[in-house]
């Protein structure tokens, strides 16, 4: 049975906001949590990006619900040694069970900030396997030394540890990305309603592998008055192929979503207050077979959104499961 989850986008919200909206979605009857992992937003209409693992964090101590990072990246802007003990501490605070760790090989525009020299796919695809390995290791509490390609561990140990390591799940987008959580993950993530990468990510670990995806939608008075919102604050959202993974700034993504037109923009997700639309929007991820689908609103009308989901999308979304 789908599971639905609330995604905290921290491009967009304060860190108080991002609070309000965990209380609110467990008030709302919400699975589950998403939390982006982001130096910098994908546009300065967003303008925020608070550190993830505060969050969690504070996430912790307002709600009970399960929390995956979506996605963390361990490669380039930071060691997977600091990302397992992050990793490991935040899933003490939140409690056995209720974290996991989602990965992927990350975008320029987080991971250059360093002056690092931003590798082409393969390359992090690559490092984020070992990565994957070296947090893994440290999550078994004994010492760790590690010589590989990309990274190096000196006899470190993590003793802050949960009971069971949290699973890791990898998003994964086209055919080398997902070959690779085939080999790595324990779940599959994406933000694209993708049947056919679900079922080769389930014949490769198993019938029950589980699986999640993400979407975002914009609730306010009218459908006119959201979707202008919404692509005021996100218009990158319809910024095509791998120039989300290889854009440095979020000044090249204003340059980029100026080809996006309100039009396009408006075809994918659900705007306004009409409940049917915000319903047929999880439609295509439930029928693709999503073990868990996240949704997230564009806009400052989280509230709302959060209280009509409450009250009429969830109920109806289980209703129909």
């Amino acid at each position: 049975m789908t599971r639905f989850g609330y995604f905290l986008s921290c491009e967009e919200y304060t860190p108080d906001q991002l609070l309000d909206q965990a209380r609110l979605a467990e008030k709302a009857g919400f699975d589950a949590l998403w939390i982006s992992d982001h130096f910098h937003p994908w546009t300065e209409a967003q303008g925020e990006a608070p550190f993830v693992w505060s969050m969690i964090g504070a996430v912790s101590q307002v709600c009970d619900l399960p929390v995956t990072t979506a996605v963390t990246c361990p490669t380039v802007r930071t060691h997977p040694a600091i990302i397992a003990q992050a990793a490991a501490t935040c899933a003490v605070l939140l409690g056995e069970g209720r974290l996991t760790l989602g990965v992927g090989s990350g975008e320029a525009l987080n991971e250059h900030v360093l002056g690092d020299v931003w590798p082409h796919t393969e390359l992090r695809l690559e490092m984020l396997e070992e990565a994957v390995e070296v947090i893994r290791r440290l999550w078994t509490g004994e010492v760790v030394s590690h010589e590989g390609r990309h990274y190096t561990v000196d006899t470190a140990r993590i003793y802050t540890l949960p009971d069971t390591p949290p699973p890791i799940y990898m998003s994964a987008f086209g055919p080398k990305a997902l070959d690779v959580a085939c080999r790595i993950a324990d779940g599959f993530i994406t933000t694209k309603p993708d049947a056919r990468s679900v079922e080769q990510f389930r014949a490769a670990k198993g019938a029950e592998a589980p699986t999640q995806a993400g979407f975002k939608v914009a609730w306010g008075a009218t459908r006119d008055e959201a979707i202008d919102t919404a692509y005021a604050i996100w218009p990158n959202s319809g910024v095509p192929g791998e120039l989300s993974q290889v854009l440095p700034s979020p000044q090249h993504f204003e340059q980029a979503a100026e080809l996006v037109t309100r039009e396009k923009f408006a075809e994918k997700g659900a705007f306004g207050p009409d409940v049917s639309e915000h319903v047929e929007a999880y439609t295509p991820f439930v029928d693709a077979g999503f073990d868990e689908v996240y949704v997230a609103n564009m806009g400052p009308h989280y509230a709302d959104m959060l209280a009509a989901y409450g009250s009429d999308v969830l109920p109806e979304l289980r209703s129909r499961r």
